[in-house]
């Protein structure tokens, strides 16, 4: 046996020289995989600059250093990178994307709440936009709600006064007539918290917008949040 099963760290062997290069990889690999950091599950080429202990999920398609190692853990050390395979179950933070992974059916899946043997998973997962609002009425906002899914709340917050002659607005869908508010403030961090009465189930997709209430919108800036749970069909 020369690695461990899990994070295959390198083993000491028998009257080996220069142990601590082993030592010190095994260490590397227990330090970056332990508690899974991953910077980004989509570049397929490495980064410009990197810290030892980076960690990258690779997506198909990988080049340069990274060449024919897809679908595999990259671990930056020592100027260099330790290729590691994941295993069904690992869970790990994305940086770039600010959510939670886990590694099912040879791919990082964000969300997931449980999953089967064969693939079918439930999920919660939080969509969100940044909303630039433009001279006129309702207008959507860019955040879509996927078919099949059932939707609890959709928050939203200013982040540049709402400005117009309206006294105030409401966040909702595009087709469908859920509403999320009504009402709302017009000043920078005033708020929607849009949390249903029930949940609903969406059977095609929906698009959510923010509608103005007493005028038109001229301009503003929003945040806004979708919280939905969906589910995976067994492969």
């Amino acid at each position: 046996m020369s690695e461990t099963r899990t994070f295959h760290l390198p083993l000491l062997q028998a009257s080996q020289a220069q142990k601590h290069v082993t030592v010190n990889e095994a260490l590397v690999r227990l330090d970056g995989l332990a508690q899974i950091t991953l910077q980004s599950r989509g570049l397929s080429t490495p980064p410009a600059s990197s810290s030892d202990g980076d960690c990258y999920a690779l997506p198909m398609g990988c080049s340069e250093d990274w060449e024919g190692q897809d679908g595999l853990l990259a671990l930056a050390s020592n100027g260099g990178w330790i290729f590691v395979a994941p295993m069904n179950g690992w869970s790990a933070w994305l940086v770039d994307e600010h959510s939670r992974a886990t590694y099912l059916q040879g791919s990082w899946q964000s969300g997931v709440l449980a999953a089967a043997p064969n693939g079918a998973a439930a999920r919660f997962d939080v969509l969100e936009v940044e909303h630039e609002i433009v001279a006129g009425g309702a207008q959507a906002v860019g955040l879509d709600i996927p078919s099949d899914s059932v939707i609890f709340a959709c928050s939203a917050r200013v982040v540049e006064a709402i400005e117009g002659t309206v006294s105030s607005w409401a966040l909702d869908l595009n087709s469908g007539g859920i509403l999320f508010g009504t009402g709302m403030g017009l000043e920078a961090e005033s708020y929607c918290t849009g949390i249903l009465g029930q949940p609903t189930a969406i059977y095609s997709p929906k698009s959510v917008r923010v509608v103005p209430e007493g005028g038109n919108f001229a301009g503003g800036k929003l945040k806004i949040a979708a919280h939905v749970y969906r589910i995976a069909l067994p492969s």
